[in-house]
């Protein structure tokens, strides 16, 4: 096995600091771009992307062959071929453009990361999707993938900090989110640490104990709350309840869809707008304005393509049952029209910049179907929604219904919850549906994430 070797973390992070500071200065004047403007940029950086794989990438040349990479334009890939994560992890080493970057390189360098993220061959950040939605993916990224993933991700909040000023030691955000440094959320803490950047990220891990978490909280006394929609809302019950004490001037939701009911549990409980975000491992970003259900995308990093179940572009409005993405800056390991699961609904533009607007009702593999009937997880959610006692929940397909477990610290009677549950899936379409359901204590995540599957279909 090939041996992998790693840099002293600190000076890679002081590093991707730097470059991200001078970055900011190209990255913030680009959320103005209008359309044009926009494709221009793409067009020029999606050449340059498809020409490297080509040259690089094993598994790239053999599908780029015969195709001329000068005529491909952003608004229509559809000469290229799709790429998805069995494709990824079965060809990984042939994928990436570096021989040295292997998947078994990558896997020795994830299961020694412990308080540090997972640094490949001294050069590429490594990070893990923990597969609570499918098959786990192993991801790389090299320095300007890093630059533009976290500069998109924060420009809006750099932006404001050079125009307001940075509070001394920058901006305290505490990161509810995941524990391991192999998952994103839990690599932003290690990655903004140091000083080097206007505000940095706390790890306030989801997978402690709630009193646990509060008590954190309570000490680190944030300045702004990022994290799970899902445990956001649940600590915003524990703030309602005089048991957490903090006053963030902002709350930033991510990684889980931010339901209407969670938004309103999250403003109510904090009494601060919520921003809402959309990260992906693999490279696409997007963020809303506080209190708006729309994302805006940065697609001055990754061509964004809505599709139905046949990869055909969907209209503006129509849910999506897949978006293909094409990430721009990373050259390491080139992810062309790869698909993720998540239903987008483009919304119309606007005249302040040309970026894609969408709302994000979740994942497609979220949709549980018995035969010709499709039950979307806001049947289940509605009814949930409306039993303030449960604050999270698992739901297994059965054969001919669903098996709810339900989160509720304080108790909750089950019977009601499976009588309302039982009507709600027999009114969506499904005939005589068994229901059973299950108050439990605890919910086990994802061991890196933290985060639950929540709708888990048959197999």
């Amino acid at each position: 096995m090939q041996a992998t070797a790693v840099a002293p973390f600190p000076l890679q992070r002081t590093r991707l600091q730097a470059e991200m500071l001078a970055a900011y200065d190209e990255l913030i004047p680009r959320m103005a771009w209008n359309r044009n403007r926009l494709q221009d940029h793409q067009r020029g950086r999606l050449r340059a992307l498809l020409r490297h794989a080509s040259g690089r990438s094993p598994f790239h040349a053999g599908r780029l062959a015969g195709l001329d990479v000068d005529a491909i334009e952003p608004e229509d890939l559809s000469a290229l071929p799709v790429m998805t994560k069995a494709d990824l992890m079965h060809h990984f080493d042939d994928v990436v453009t570096d021989r040295r970057m292997t998947l078994a390189a990558a896997e020795d360098a994830l299961a020694a990361a412990r308080d540090e993220p997972a640094i490949v061959n001294g050069s590429a950040l490594a990070l893990a999707t923990g597969g609570s939605a499918g098959r786990r993916g192993v991801f790389l990224a090299d320095g300007p993938a890093c630059v533009q993933v976290l500069g998109s991700l924060s420009r809006g909040l750099v932006a404001t900090l050079r125009a307001a000023g940075a509070p001394p030691g920058g901006l305290r955000i505490a990161m509810v989110a995941a524990d391991s440094p192999v998952h994103a959320t839990g690599a932003a803490s290690w990655l903004t640490a140091g000083g080097g950047l206007p505000f940095h990220f706390v790890p306030v891990p989801v997978t402690v104990p709630m009193d646990e978490l509060v008590g954190r909280l309570n000490a680190i006394a944030p300045m702004a709350l990022y994290g799970y929609p899902t445990m956001l809302a649940r600590l915003a019950a524990e703030q309602r309840a005089g048991r957490l004490r903090i006053n963030p001037a902002m709350v930033t939701c991510t990684s889980e869809t931010l339901t209407a009911e969670l938004r309103t549990a999250i403003r109510t409980g904090f009494g601060v707008p919520v921003i809402n975000t959309f990260g992906s491992t693999e490279g696409l970003i997007g963020s809303s304005l506080p209190d708006d259900d729309v994302l805006t995308f940065a697609e001055d990093g990754c061509i964004v393509e809505l599709v139905d179940e046949h990869d055909r572009p969907v209209a503006t409005g129509t849910p999506s049952a897949a978006v293909l993405i094409t990430v721009l800056e990373n050259r390491l390991q080139p992810l062309i029209r790869y698909r993720l699961t998540d239903t987008f609904v483009e919304q119309p533009p606007v005249e302040a910049h040309g970026y894609l607007r969408a709302r994000v009702d979740g994942r497609s593999d979220e949709v549980l179907h018995f035969g010709d009937v499709s039950l979307h997880p806001l049947v289940v959610r509605s009814v949930l929604a409306h039993t303030p006692n449960v604050v999270d929940y698992r739901v297994q397909q059965t054969p001919r219904g669903v098996a709810v477990s339900a989160l509720a610290p304080h108790g909750a009677d089950p019977e009601p919850l499976r009588v309302g549950l039982t009507t709600a899936l027999a009114s969506a379409g499904l005939p005589d549906p068994e229901v059973t359901v299950d108050v439990v204590a605890e919910l086990r995540g994802d061991p890196y994430s933290g985060k639950l599957r929540r709708f888990v279909p048959l197999p």
